[in-house]
């Protein structure tokens, strides 16, 4: 009869993970048998997640005692994933989870949001069967918050490059593959570092590194030029094969995304999956989309700028809203709708050539900018009979908390070694108070011929580094500096605080903050911020 002898064990194993050894005396001298179990580690031991080890090859055994070990090896499993006390839910309970991020667009062009301008009627109707928040923010422009939406980390502990994602960093999509979970992403990469010509820019596998099973990317290893545009006739990088722009003569690149996501999910149906659409709407340059374009040759011509272009981006954001209605249409026909949470949300404030009316206000779209017009952007959130209807947020959420909601979601439970800044606003969602924030932070280091700086900021205030204070509710552009005049109870007790918290941050950036800039700080183990 074999004997148990249940230890943790790293001897052997590169990747630190927890190794449950089953060691046994066989009839025929056979070994061990070696089992990982993913979350029951760290929960028990505080080690790294793990996943199971294919290997049961049970050889050496008579087959009686094969039978016994495999019987074992059952009740071992099943009593690890009791001890988790509960880590991973069952695949069967674990909802599908689709994250949509719209480019270069602001809460100020969503209907639900007050916009004028623009028809965005599928994503109001998520609004309006799900949760809307208030304040969410990002940074001013698009690497930076993808980093840091990714990562669930601020931009001082990981992001060193415009157009980059260290590898070696642990994203959103490495957690819930780990856990079980299928994973795709489709739409706007632009995260090898092929502007700086850092190592690995030309790299294929770094959406598998980074967590994704499957991928249909715009400028993973292909830089841009003159006619590589992410519209007609797109090139693309598809698991593992290029399509050129000839290949893909006449065709929008957002409906061949939309189309690779919807037989990703059509696929996997029947198991958890993570869907991440980064879109490529609604970046510039302002082009006809195929609802607009007419008879107009459907090709790289199309995608130059003209003197169409704020119409063009009407008709562009309009066509997102369409592309997000063809994925929740995908849940109904699919009959996954009850169990698949859709986020949707934006990576930076509009194109500062854009305006748009607003509440019966006209207002500029400020991306590169650390206003609110640069920063805040729309989080809707939706799971059919799941989320609470209809419900609005005033909670303060940035991109930090969208990682560790998502572990939240898919019943993950982090521990003290994830290296993560936000805080689920899973409870929320289910109309539950959770545990909001009372503050979030923006540490902004372009890389990217931008201004530099860092703020922090409350509901209704906001405090800068370099002393300013505002109050962005009733001053957008941010004109009034009530540093000059702290007065009042609420704004002196919100300005002590933003300043405590600024006092616990690591230091603002300094410099232009160019592509070329040498000196790349960051503050990896940065104890935790706070305020007094």
């Amino acid at each position: 009869m074999p004997v148990l002898d249940f230890r943790s064990q790293l001897a052997g194993e590169s990747t630190g993970a927890c190794v449950c050894v089953l060691s046994t005396k066989p009839s025929g001298g056979g070994g061990a048998v070696r089992m990982r179990f993913p979350a029951v580690c760290r929960e028990i031991v505080g080690l790294p997640d793990c996943r199971l080890v294919a290997d049961r090859k049970l050889s050496g055994y008579a087959d009686g005692e094969s039978q016994t070990m495999k019987s074992l090896i059952a009740v071992l499993a099943v009593l690890l994933s009791s001890l988790a006390g509960g880590v991973a839910t069952e695949a069967a309970e674990r909802p599908n989870i689709i994250l949509i991020m719209a480019d270069d667009v602001s809460w100020e062009a969503f209907g639900s949001y007050g916009a004028q301008d623009y028809e965005t009627p599928h994503i109001d109707a998520l609004a309006a069967g799900g949760v809307r928040f208030r304040h969410c923010y990002s940074t001013p422009i698009c690497t930076p918050s993808r980093v840091m939406i990714m990562t669930g980390q601020y931009n001082f502990r990981n992001y060193t490059h415009f157009g980059y994602l260290d590898p070696n960093q642990k994203t959103f999509a490495n957690l819930l593959q780990d856990a079980g979970y299928k994973t795709a992403i489709a739409g706007k990469w632009q995260l090898n570092g092929l502007y700086n010509k850092l190592p690995g820019h030309d790299d294929p596998s770094r959406p598998h590194q980074a967590g994704f099973d499957e991928y249909s990317l715009w400028q993973l290893t292909h830089v841009k030029d003159k006619v590589s545009e992410r519209f007609w006739s797109p090139p693309i990088q598809q698991n593992g094969k290029f399509m050129t722009a000839a290949e893909n003569d006449g065709k929008y690149g957002p409906d061949l995304f939309c189309d690779f996501l919807c037989d990703f999910m059509q696929r996997n149906r029947q198991q958890p999956f993570f869907a991440y659409y980064p879109m490529v709407l609604v970046h510039d340059p302002f082009v006809p989309t195929p609802d607009t374009i007419g008879d107009a040759p459907r090709t790289q011509v199309a995608n130059k700028r003209n003197k169409n272009g704020k119409a063009n981006f009407q008709a562009m954001v309009n066509y997102m809203d369409k592309i997000v209605g063809r994925i929740v249409a995908k849940t109904e026909d699919l009959g996954i709708a009850e169990n698949t949470l859709i986020l949707f949300t934006a990576d930076n404030g509009t194109n500062v050539s854009i305006r748009s009316r607003w509440n019966g206000v006209e207002i500029r779209g400020g991306k590169g900018t650390m206003t609110d017009m640069g920063t805040h952007v729309p989080l809707v959130a939706y799971q059919k009979g799941v989320t609470a209807t209809g419900q609005v947020l005033d909670d303060l959420v940035d991109f930090t908390d969208i990682y560790p909601t998502l572990a939240d979601a898919a019943g993950i439970r982090l521990g003290p070694s994830d290296p993560i800044d936000g805080r689920s606003f899973l409870p929320q969602l289910r109309g539950q108070p959770g545990n909001p924030r009372d503050w979030v932070l923006c540490h902004y280091q372009p890389y990217w011929n931008k201004q530099p700086g860092q703020f922090a900021r409350t509901g209704q205030f906001k405090l800068y580094r370099d002393g300013r204070f505002y109050q962005p509710a009733d001053d957008l552009d941010e004109s009034d500096d009530l540093s000059k005049q702290l007065t009042g109870k609420q704004r002196l007790e919100a300005h002590r605080k933003l300043q405590s918290l600024l006092d616990s941050a690591p230091p603002a950036p300094a410099g232009h903050g160019d592509r070329e800039t040498k000196d790349r700080p960051i503050y990896p183990d940065w104890k935790s911020l706070h305020t007094k």
